[in-house]
């Protein structure tokens, strides 16, 4: 059991890395007052298609390892409870 514990303690390393990584890799996405002066619309080709960019991409994966860290972190924590 210990081998076990040790596994998912570098795993969640791994992926709490990852999170940092890609979070640093993310470009801003506030657009401010700019968008807002000029009335720039949202209904483009791009927006349509953001989640096939590399930022789209980016964003998600963030979120699946967020989620997997969260289940990790529920899970470690069980298991060093007993």
């Amino acid at each position: 059991m210990e081998i076990a514990k040790w596994i998912l303690v570098v795993i969640y390393f791994i992926i709490a890395l990852a999170i940092i990584i890609l979070t640093l890799l993310q470009s801003k996405e506030d657009s401010g007052l700019s968008s807002t002066i000029t009335g720039s619309s949202t209904n483009n080709f791009y927006e349509k298609n953001k989640g096939r960019t590399k930022e789209g991409k980016q964003k998600r994966w963030t979120v699946i390892l967020s989620i997997i860290f969260v289940v990790l972190t529920i899970v470690v924590g069980i298991l060093y409870m007993a």
